[in-house]
This record gives C-alpha cells, structure tokens and sequence, in this order.
C-alpha cells in the first residue's frame, strides 16, 4: 500500500493527476446512454442493467491500469484494505466522491459502498414502472472488471438506490475467491 493516509492519497490524484471532465457533461452523456438502453431492451430493465454492468465491466478492466499508474498504490494486504481504496481513492480520483465503507459480513468477504451524493444521479428523474431499473450499475461492472484484474473474483450489485425511493444508494460487493496468477500455456 502507502504510507500515506488513503483520503490524501485520493485528493492527491484528483488535484494533480486527473485531466477533469465537466460533471454536469457526463452525467447528461450516461443518462443518454441509459435512456437509449431503455429504448434498444424496450424497457426491459434487467436486460438494462446486465448491459450496463457488461459496459462497466470492461471499463473496469482498462480502468485498473490507469488508476494504479496515477496513485501509486500496491498490493493491498486484505479486503477490508480493498475496500478502503476504492472508497478513499478509487472514487474520489475518477469521481471526485468518497463512498462510505460499512456493514462488513463476520467472514469479512462482504461489504457495503454507500454513495451519498451520486454524479451519475444528477437530473435523473426514473420513470413510474422502473423499479427494477439500476441506473448506476455501471459502476458494479467497474468495480467487478477492475478487480478481476487484481485477482479478486467479486460479486457486485445494487442493494438501494435514491432515485428508487430508497434512503441511501447502497452497493454490496462480495469477494468470492481469490485467483491465482496463471502464466499462459504459450508463455511456459
């Protein structure tokens, strides 16, 4: 890891080493994008949020190389350290947010994400009949693509959502298994 304290390490990168995209661009751009799912799946929200998680996925598989260029964080020592990261410094560097950590499971295998102030969420009105409609679910992909690549098999998904009436925007991550590294049959 760094020596540093995470929270420093995020606002580190997100001053320094970030080229900033105006928030308000992006949030219009995903919500096109999420609008136009709707309309291609004829609103067949599970579909929605299965492509939208296959969307994230492989950013997050891109995404890991450049947050572990910029941040100059290494290997973390345990999951709870993980989920640290990416709350402290995952987040704020690309979204400038910091998740709220919290209702780890006795195994310590199982966590909690809540996003208080979702960038994604900004002028997002959900249409009645959406409920099963998970507008951020970019983001489980992301976190399931970036930490593939890092040798954690993880389950992610949306537990609550404000713009589903819900109290906060919660996502529960679950490690599954650690992989082990594989040299390509080619390459022995």
């Amino acid at each position: 890891m760094t020596s540093k304290p995470l929270k420093a390490v995020g606002e580190e990168v997100w001053k320094t080493k970030i080229d900033k995209v105006n928030a308000e661009l992006v949030a219009l751009t995903y919500g096109s994008l999420v609008a136009q799912l709707c309309r291609d799946f004829e609103n067949n929200y599970d579909r929605v949020n299965e492509q939208l998680d296959k969307m994230g996925y492989n950013i997050g598989l891109r995404l890991i190389e450049d947050f572990l260029a910029r941040s100059g964080i290494g290997r973390c020592s345990s999951f709870k350290d993980t989920a640290e990261v990416i709350s402290k410094v995952g987040f704020k560097m690309f979204l400038n947010v910091v998740p709220r950590v919290s209702n780890w499971s006795a195994d310590g295998k199982t966590f909690s994400l809540y996003i208080d102030d979702n960038p994604l969420a900004d002028f997002v009105e959900l249409p009645p009949q959406s409920e099963n409609l998970w507008y951020s679910n970019i983001y489980c992909g992301v976190l399931r693509g970036a930490l593939e690549m890092t040798q954690m098999q993880v389950h992610a998904e949306f537990v609550s959502d404000v713009l589903q009436g819900h109290a906060a925007t919660e996502i529960k991550v679950q490690l599954l298994q650690i992989l082990k590294d594989e040299i390509p049959a080619a390459e022995e």
